[in-house]
């Protein structure tokens, strides 16, 4: 399949989550706001960086009046997932993609991007991703824009409302591949019961989000690659 035609089916994939993103994009524009950030910067932002919990962070503890070390940790914390995607997409790409191609593919990497990629039957190609990030980046952006310029006069309603849009979005990713692989489901089940248990286990009270969510993803990608490891016949065949 050529460039072109993976280009479209990225584009076609990342319209929901353009809309979700969009729909997000919007708190985290009050966030910027109540920051300090103007609207072109706090658009700039949500344009180079491209992260949802990062971002929020950022604005959070700029907001709060932390220092750069404290924002840096924090950042490179929340954003430590992406390691982990990038790693995991480098296994997927089709044979032959070069150094820029691959850095360009680490910065459309985002939950949902990495979501409809990873779960192509077939090896990557990068332009599917590219095509996902052009209707998902912008989507990003411009909610953010509207936020900081129309955020402060919507009710508080429909301002929880957006913030749980982004969630059932990222379960659409991931439900269509539950249905067609057991191991996947199972693993899905699994991640859902020990992020519960970590959320409620008083023990874990001190450890944050981030920080979980990274542990989490790594205990399970591990046990998961190690029980059920994909053949070389199978690699071989995608």
């Amino acid at each position: 399949m050529s460039r072109k035609k993976n280009y479209l089916r990225g584009i076609k994939a990342g319209i929901p989550i353009a809309l979700g993103y969009f729909a997000v994009g919007i708190t985290i524009g009050i966030a910027a706001k109540n920051a300090g950030f103007g609207s072109f910067e706090a658009t700039l932002t949500s344009f180079l960086i491209n992260a949802s919990a990062g971002e929020y962070i950022g604005f959070t503890l700029i907001a709060a009046g932390a220092g750069y070390f404290e924002v840096f940790l924090m950042e490179a914390i929340a954003n430590a997932r992406y390691m982990l995607m990038s790693a995991a997409l480098s296994q997927k790409l089709k044979p032959g993609v070069g150094t820029v191609q691959r850095l360009l593919l680490g910065y459309c990497i985002t939950d949902e991007n990495f979501g409809v990629s990873i779960a192509l039957d077939e090896r990557l190609d990068p332009f599917y991703t590219y095509g996902a990030a052009s209707m998902a980046i912008p989507g990003w952006s411009l909610g953010t824009l509207c936020g900081t310029l129309l955020g402060s006069i919507l009710p508080t309603g429909v301002l929880s409302a957006l913030g749980v849009s982004l969630y059932g979005m990222f379960i659409s990713v991931f439900v269509p591949e539950s249905k067609k692989n057991k191991i996947v489901l199972g693993v899905v089940l699994i991640s859902f019961a020990l992020s519960y248990a970590a959320s409620a286990i008083p023990i874990f009270d001190a450890v944050s989000d981030g920080v979980k969510i990274i542990l989490l993803t790594v205990v399970i990608s591990l046990a998961a690659a190690l029980l059920f490891p994909i053949k070389e016949e199978q690699k071989n065949a995608e």
